[in-house]
Protein backbone atom coordinates (compact mmCIF):
# COMPACT_ATOMS: atom_id res chain seq x y z
CA UNK A 1 0.00 0.00 0.00
CA UNK A 2 2.89 2.68 0.76
CA UNK A 3 4.29 1.69 -2.70
CA UNK A 4 0.93 2.95 -3.90
CA UNK A 5 0.84 6.04 -2.24
CA UNK A 6 4.52 7.02 -3.30
CA UNK A 7 3.63 6.46 -7.09
CA UNK A 8 0.36 8.65 -6.27
CA UNK A 9 2.57 11.52 -4.70
CA UNK A 10 5.03 11.08 -7.22
CA UNK A 11 2.36 11.37 -10.29
CA UNK A 12 0.45 13.85 -8.24
CA UNK A 13 3.95 16.16 -7.59
CA UNK A 14 5.03 15.62 -11.62
CA UNK A 15 1.50 17.06 -12.42
CA UNK A 16 1.78 20.45 -10.05
CA UNK A 17 5.46 20.85 -11.88
CA UNK A 18 4.05 20.73 -15.53
CA UNK A 19 0.97 22.96 -14.78
CA UNK A 20 2.74 25.18 -12.83
CA UNK A 21 5.55 25.55 -15.98
CA UNK A 22 2.59 25.60 -18.26
CA UNK A 23 1.34 28.28 -16.20
CA UNK A 24 4.17 30.41 -16.55
CA UNK A 25 4.69 29.76 -20.12
CA UNK A 26 1.83 30.81 -21.35
CA UNK A 27 1.66 33.61 -19.44
CA UNK A 28 5.30 34.83 -20.25
CA UNK A 29 4.63 34.02 -24.16
CA UNK A 30 0.87 35.67 -23.68
CA UNK A 31 2.96 39.04 -22.33
CA UNK A 32 5.20 38.76 -25.35
CA UNK A 33 2.79 38.98 -27.46
CA UNK A 34 0.76 41.50 -26.19
CA UNK A 35 3.95 43.91 -25.89
CA UNK A 36 5.31 43.18 -28.88
CA UNK A 37 2.44 44.22 -30.59
CA UNK A 38 1.54 47.14 -28.15
CA UNK A 39 -0.53 49.63 -29.49
CA UNK A 40 0.38 53.71 -28.40
CA UNK A 41 -1.53 55.25 -26.14
CA UNK A 42 -4.92 56.71 -27.27
CA UNK A 43 -4.49 54.56 -30.70
CA UNK A 44 -8.09 52.89 -31.76
CA UNK A 45 -8.04 51.07 -34.88
CA UNK A 46 -12.05 51.90 -35.09
CA UNK A 47 -11.58 55.51 -35.73
CA UNK A 48 -13.92 57.13 -37.81
CA UNK A 49 -12.55 58.13 -41.84
CA UNK A 50 -13.22 62.48 -42.31
CA UNK A 51 -10.65 64.59 -43.02
CA UNK A 52 -12.37 66.87 -40.14
CA UNK A 53 -12.56 66.09 -36.86
CA UNK A 54 -12.94 69.40 -35.32
CA UNK A 55 -15.77 69.38 -32.34
CA UNK A 56 -15.80 73.36 -31.62
CA UNK A 57 -15.89 75.32 -35.27
CA UNK A 58 -15.27 78.65 -33.10
CA UNK A 59 -11.76 77.52 -31.81
CA UNK A 60 -8.47 76.98 -32.56
CA UNK A 61 -7.59 74.45 -35.47
CA UNK A 62 -4.59 72.56 -36.74
CA UNK A 63 -4.54 72.03 -40.65
CA UNK A 64 -2.20 69.50 -41.38
CA UNK A 65 -1.43 68.16 -44.93
CA UNK A 66 1.56 66.39 -46.21
CA UNK A 67 2.92 63.16 -48.53
CA UNK A 68 3.41 59.64 -47.62
CA UNK A 69 6.81 58.14 -49.18
CA UNK A 70 8.52 55.13 -49.59
CA UNK A 71 10.72 53.99 -47.63
CA UNK A 72 13.37 55.88 -50.13
CA UNK A 73 11.63 59.06 -49.87
CA UNK A 74 11.39 59.28 -53.58
CA UNK A 75 7.70 57.84 -54.63
CA UNK A 76 4.90 58.67 -53.05
CA UNK A 77 2.37 56.24 -51.80
CA UNK A 78 -1.35 56.56 -52.95
CA UNK A 79 -4.20 54.51 -50.95
CA UNK A 80 -1.73 54.27 -47.97
CA UNK A 81 -3.74 54.41 -44.32
CA UNK A 82 -2.69 57.52 -42.06
CA UNK A 83 -4.23 57.05 -38.73
CA UNK A 84 -4.25 60.25 -36.42
CA UNK A 85 -4.91 60.58 -32.77
CA UNK A 86 -4.65 63.07 -30.12
CA UNK A 87 -5.51 64.70 -26.79
CA UNK A 88 -8.87 66.55 -27.12
CA UNK A 89 -8.94 70.16 -25.98
CA UNK A 90 -9.75 70.62 -22.26
CA UNK A 91 -9.55 66.63 -21.45
CA UNK A 92 -7.01 64.06 -21.07
CA UNK A 93 -8.89 61.99 -23.02
CA UNK A 94 -8.43 60.84 -26.35
CA UNK A 95 -11.36 61.33 -28.29
CA UNK A 96 -9.93 63.30 -31.98
CA UNK A 97 -8.92 60.19 -33.99
CA UNK A 98 -9.55 59.27 -38.05
CA UNK A 99 -8.34 57.68 -40.38
CA UNK A 100 -7.64 58.98 -43.81
CA UNK A 101 -6.23 57.48 -47.14
CA UNK A 102 -3.90 59.16 -49.13
CA UNK A 103 -4.89 60.15 -53.06
CA UNK A 104 -3.48 59.27 -56.17
CA UNK A 105 -0.22 61.51 -55.12
CA UNK A 106 0.47 60.41 -52.02
CA UNK A 107 -1.55 63.40 -49.94
CA UNK A 108 -3.37 63.35 -47.03
CA UNK A 109 -4.99 66.41 -45.57
CA UNK A 110 -6.50 66.82 -41.81
CA UNK A 111 -8.34 69.69 -39.92
CA UNK A 112 -8.63 69.33 -36.32
CA UNK A 113 -8.69 71.27 -32.96
CA UNK A 114 -5.93 72.43 -31.36
CA UNK A 115 -5.05 69.18 -29.00
CA UNK A 116 -4.60 69.43 -24.93
CA UNK A 117 -0.96 69.42 -23.88
CA UNK A 118 -0.08 67.20 -21.51
CA UNK A 119 1.90 68.49 -18.27
CA UNK A 120 5.88 69.28 -19.08
CA UNK A 121 5.49 68.10 -22.86
CA UNK A 122 4.54 69.90 -26.42
CA UNK A 123 1.06 69.44 -27.76
CA UNK A 124 1.75 66.41 -29.63
CA UNK A 125 -0.15 64.72 -32.38
CA UNK A 126 0.45 61.83 -33.11
CA UNK A 127 0.59 59.76 -36.59
CA UNK A 128 0.51 55.85 -37.76
CA UNK A 129 0.47 55.35 -41.13
CA UNK A 130 0.60 51.87 -43.08
CA UNK A 131 0.91 50.23 -46.41
CA UNK A 132 0.42 46.93 -46.69
CA UNK A 133 1.71 45.03 -43.97
CA UNK A 134 4.05 47.72 -43.31
CA UNK A 135 3.38 50.45 -40.75
CA UNK A 136 5.23 53.23 -38.98
CA UNK A 137 4.01 55.47 -35.59
CA UNK A 138 5.55 58.82 -34.83
CA UNK A 139 3.99 61.99 -33.75
CA UNK A 140 4.53 66.05 -34.47
CA UNK A 141 4.85 68.48 -31.11
CA UNK A 142 3.69 71.83 -31.35
CA UNK A 143 3.97 75.23 -29.40
CA UNK A 144 3.52 78.78 -29.73
CA UNK A 145 6.66 79.09 -32.41
CA UNK A 146 5.37 76.34 -34.53
CA UNK A 147 5.99 72.33 -35.34
CA UNK A 148 8.19 70.13 -34.97
CA UNK A 149 9.76 66.64 -35.19
CA UNK A 150 10.97 64.38 -32.70
CA UNK A 151 14.92 62.73 -32.96
CA UNK A 152 13.40 59.23 -33.90
CA UNK A 153 11.24 60.85 -36.42
CA UNK A 154 14.63 62.71 -37.81
CA UNK A 155 16.71 59.83 -37.96
CA UNK A 156 13.78 57.20 -39.47
CA UNK A 157 12.96 59.64 -42.19
CA UNK A 158 16.55 61.44 -43.42
CA UNK A 159 16.32 60.15 -46.37
CA UNK A 160 13.12 62.72 -47.15
CA UNK A 161 15.78 65.82 -47.43
CA UNK A 162 15.81 68.69 -45.34
CA UNK A 163 13.28 70.49 -47.72
CA UNK A 164 10.39 67.70 -47.23
CA UNK A 165 11.59 66.73 -43.73
CA UNK A 166 11.11 69.44 -41.70
CA UNK A 167 7.55 71.21 -40.89
CA UNK A 168 6.38 73.94 -42.45
CA UNK A 169 4.00 75.97 -40.49
CA UNK A 170 2.66 79.37 -40.86
CA UNK A 171 -0.59 81.18 -38.29
CA UNK A 172 -3.48 82.17 -40.20
CA UNK A 173 -6.21 83.78 -37.71
CA UNK A 174 -7.04 80.97 -35.67
CA UNK A 175 -5.89 78.21 -37.57
CA UNK A 176 -2.17 77.14 -37.81
CA UNK A 177 -1.36 75.16 -40.95
CA UNK A 178 1.52 72.59 -41.00
CA UNK A 179 3.01 70.53 -43.68
CA UNK A 180 4.43 67.42 -42.57
CA UNK A 181 5.87 64.17 -44.19
CA UNK A 182 6.03 60.90 -43.68
CA UNK A 183 8.51 58.50 -44.80
CA UNK A 184 7.18 55.15 -45.01
CA UNK A 185 9.59 52.67 -43.54
CA UNK A 186 10.45 49.07 -43.79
Amino acid sequence: MEGINNARRSFLGKALKTTVGLAVLSSTTTLRALTKNEQPEGYNPYAPERQDIRRDPFGKHVEIKGKIFDAKGKVPLKNATVEVWHLSPDSKKYRHRTKLYTNGFGEYRLLTDVPERVYGKSRRIHFKVSKGAVSYTTELAMNDWGAHISSIHWEKNRQLGEALLFPKHENVANRLKIDFNISLIN
